[in-house]
């Protein structure tokens, strides 16, 4: 019987967002990239920008999340394999992320501003995909640590330096090209890794490692930077899993971390049962060698948080477009155009610091100032990011909260950047250290800030929570969260950009606590220049 009426007619709902690219798309990074030492990069950061914006890219995603890697500890004959398999999808990510440089670009890229360039990239990758990221990351990271041991280096150099990815589980002397992970904290200690206890024992050139290790991201790499002791000195090896015999090393996979988020990745405890390893840089020497690799991963941090938050406002964005709610589309209605303003302007001031690291890791004369600021970038864009992410999905409603909604996977993925190389407290910590240590850069920061002197008030409140932080350490976050906020304050006005007063009116004069609750006087502007 007709009843006149249908039940299911598919209205007021968004389309696909369908192929984007996500370079093009994004006016302020097109410009940032345009007027940098690595303007060279701009044709290689379009194409990526269409491959990873691609439908089929972010189907790929979709079942590398869903498909989660097993382990397979043992052959069906009883024989240890520790072998961890992934789903096809994950192989075609690593393979888009090795073939454009994510893992060595910064190394090899010719041309200036390499760091720059592999940084538009690794932004860009982020925005489809976090998992993958990982390994990529560390790979690239690994290579100043390498450097403290060239011969070892120069073992490895030809297969790090590879666009090949070659996701095969053999010996790394016969494989097209090699990624590296890392191994560093023990289940006693976490960040501080004074507490390990895995020990090193002398094996003719080389050590034999018996311990365990609590996280070891990415355990199907072809080698693990990694800390164990020499007697009483911490040092750093690189441990491969295999030995120059062609034997599995003695890396025993425990089990595979059940995260929140990052599934597609996986993350693992492990045992060293006198695996073979190789020493990098000097004995007792290890957490400045190993500190090396923190310093970029701890960028690349910074980098994937920016990159989770431009595709979490591209979801909010896209929604509020063509949704209509009481008489008129989402994106018409005030409120959500200030709550949607509002975000643009916390995503376009982490992207312009997240830039400005970039830029100081291609000067050799910066290396101090790009560690501290790193550690505040860090500390503030990473922290930032589950809100802003919270915020994005809120604008799409209930929707957002699905699983299949890349709303919902990027909330599960946005608290992890904050906690990995170094939770908040201990990068505030190591913000301290380091302007303790180089004094110097405190001084050289308070004085740009008063040559900019748009905030003379909050530039002083900065200048004395430093100086009575030997006395009361609890101003420690607020000072880090405070250095941040007027650094991107300053970078925001100085290239003249269009969020540039309204930063400073809503983010360092006044600080509301909800996103939307201040009051926004370039809101058009904003929603109009900030997508392409």
């Amino acid at each position: 019987m007709e009843y006149g009426y249908r039940t299911h007619d598919v209205t007021n709902q968004p389309p696909p967002i369908g192929n984007v690219n996500l370079f093009l798309s994004d006016p302020l990074m097109v410009d940032l990239l345009r007027h940098s030492e690595a303007s060279w990069c701009l044709k290689k950061a379009e194409s990526f920008g269409a491959v990873m914006g691609a439908e089929e890219t972010a189907k790929h995603v979709q079942l590398a999340d869903l498909n989660r890697p097993e382990l397979q500890s043992h052959d069906r004959y009883g024989h240890r394999i520790d072998e961890v398999l992934f789903h096809p999808s994950w192989h075609h990510l690593m393979s888009l992320g090795v073939a454009h440089g994510l893992h060595n670009g910064a190394w090899t890229f010719e041309g200036c501003g390499a760091h720059q360039a592999r940084a538009t990239l690794f932004y860009l990758f982020n925005q489809a995909e976090n998992g993958a990221a990982c390994p990529l990351s560390m790979t690239h990271a690994s290579f100043p640590t390498l450097r403290h041991s060239p011969s070892l280096l120069e073992q490895w150099v030809s297969g790090l330096k590879s666009n090949e990815y070659d996701g095969r589980f053999i010996d790394a002397t016969k494989k097209r090209g090699l990624l590296v992970g890392m191994a560093m904290t023990e289940k006693q200690g976490g960040s501080d890794v004074r507490r390990n206890t895995t020990k090193a024992k002398k094996h003719g050139e080389a050590y034999l490692l018996t311990g365990h290790k609590w996280f070891c991201s990415a355990p199907m790499c072809d080698g693990f930077l990694t800390l164990a002791y020499i007697g009483d000195d911490l040092t750093c090896f690189l441990v491969p899993r295999w030995t120059p015999g062609g034997d599995r090393n003695r890396i025993h996979i425990q089990r595979l971390k059940d995260k929140l988020g990052n599934r597609s990745n996986a993350s693992s405890e492990i045992e060293y049962h006198q695996a073979w390893a190789q020493i990098v840089g000097d004995p007792g020497r290890g957490i400045s060698t190993i500190l090396e690799m923190v310093a970029h991963t701890r960028l690349d941090c910074v980098l994937g948080s920016v990159g989770i938050m431009r595709a979490a406002l591209n979801a909010a964005i896209h929604h509020c477009k063509h949704r209509q709610a009481f008489g008129r589309r989402l994106i018409e209605q005030p409120v959500m155009r200030q709550v949607l303003a509002d975000l643009i302007l916390e995503w376009r001031a982490a992207l312009v610091f997240a830039w400005e690291l970039a830029v100081l890791y291609d000067k050799d004369t910066e290396k101090e100032m790009s560690r501290l600021l790193t550690a505040v970038a860090k500390f503030w864009i990473c922290k930032r990011t589950p809100m802003f992410v919270a915020e994005a999905l809120e604008c799409v409603g209930g929707s957002g909260y699905v699983a299949e909604f890349e709303t919902a996977r990027l909330f599960r993925e946005s608290p992890l950047n904050a906690i990995w190389e170094g939770s908040g407290n201990v990068i505030a910590i190591d913000i301290q250290r380091t302007l303790t240590k180089f004094p110097h850069l405190i001084d050289r920061l308070i004085d740009d800030l008063n040559q900019w002197g748009k905030a003379p008030e909050q530039i002083g409140t900065l200048r004395a929570h430093y100086d009575g932080l030997a006395e009361d350490p609890i101003l420690l976050r607020h000072f880090s969260q405070n250095l941040a906020v007027l650094i991107q304050a300053m970078l925001l006005d100085r290239r003249g950009d269009v969020a540039a007063d309204d930063f400073l009116s809503n983010r360092v004069v006044h600080q509301p606590g909800l996103f939307g609750a201040g009051q926004l006087k370039s809101t058009d502007m904003l929603l109009q220049t900030s997508f392409g």
